[in-house]
């Protein structure tokens, strides 16, 4: 091969290379559970799985100061749990059993100084319509659990509209990159969960911009504006939060026709700390984090905790 047919080959090859590291769309799942702590609980909020399509907005059409918009659409089950998932005496309940099955939207706004304004809306159903003794008795069917008793008692059937506001800024990066602060804080309104939130997350590693950052979900992107301060990411993460409960459908039942056979008042006030890792190439990301939270249920219920695993893959 000539020195100018080899040198237009690299150079066709790079710019190839370059413009495979950039995808639109990105599919994925997150599962949580309590039994990825190796604890051997099966309580409370016992098992959820989620899953997600994400798609960027050409970014050459938004406004100076925007550096992306994402559309999301997704879809999940939570299922919840007294002490047991074998639980057939209701007088000994300290949470009832309860499902949320939804389908939503969402829609991301990154902004250059590293604001985020997200909202979404979620449409869907509580009680036996959620199916959550359906997606239990499957789970441990599969990995050969203990039989359930109790799902009798699970609360009534009520149509689930929530919204939810979420606001991220950056607070504080080190000089070499390695090191951040962030605020977040939340707002949640609707017929199963309203209550509103704020923490401070710190990360550590290779870390990218927030609005570059597999933590906020922005690795895709659709003719980029500002080049990503890694190609890699591998970073720890620390979120402390603190939480007000205004209401919660899966302890206290429906808000307008409370007949549930077991329901409970909730904590007002709940602190969580989650701390996890999370490594991301532009094609894939892989997440393990954990949450600890406080008493959440006014009854015998003790604090709790549990796994949350997360995979993306990212695609034109």
């Amino acid at each position: 091969m000539t020195k100018p047919l080899l040198t237009a080959a690299i150079i066709l090859l790079t710019a190839s290379a370059s413009i495979a590291q950039t995808f639109k769309n990105e599919f994925g799942f997150r599962s949580d559970n309590d039994s990825y702590l190796a604890q051997g609980s099966d309580r409370y909020y016992t098992n959820g799985l989620f899953i997600h399509f994400r798609r960027a907005v050409n970014q050459e059409t938004l406004k100076e100061g925007l550096e992306k918009k994402i559309y999301e659409i997704s879809a999940g089950q939570e299922i919840y749990n007294p002490y047991s998932g074998s639980a057939p005496d209701p007088a000994r309940h300290d949470r009832p059993f309860a499902g949320y099955l939804y389908a939503g939207g969402a829609l991301s706004w990154f902004y250059t100084n590293e604001s985020i304004l997200k909202t979404s809306v979620e449409l869907g159903t509580t009680g036996p319509n959620s199916l959550a003794e359906s997606g239990q008795d499957l789970l441990h069917n599969t990995v050969g659990f203990y039989e359930l008793g109790g799902w009798d008692y699970q609360i009534k059937n009520a149509l689930a509209v929530n919204l939810s506001a979420q606001y991220t800024r950056l607070l504080h990066r080190s000089s070499n990159k390695a090191t951040d602060f962030s605020f977040e804080g939340y707002a949640n309104a609707g017929t199963t969960f309203s209550g509103a939130g704020a923490g401070i997350l710190f990360r550590a590693g290779g870390l990218n911009q927030l609005f570059n950052s597999a933590y906020t979900n922005a690795v895709i992107g659709n003719n980029a504006k500002t080049k990503a301060l890694v190609k890699r990411e591998v970073f720890f993460y620390a979120k402390p939060q603190l939480n007000f409960i205004a209401y919660d459908a899966t302890i206290q039942g429906s808000m307008f026709n409370n007949n549930d056979p077991v329901t409970f008042d909730t904590k007002p006030i709940v602190f969580a700390q989650q701390i996890g890792f999370n490594y991301s190439s532009q094609r894939f990301t892989v997440d393990f984090g954990m949450i600890f939270k406080t008493k959440e249920i006014k009854s015998t219920a003790k604090a709790h905790q549990y796994g949350s695993l997360s995979m993306f893959y990212r695609f034109n």
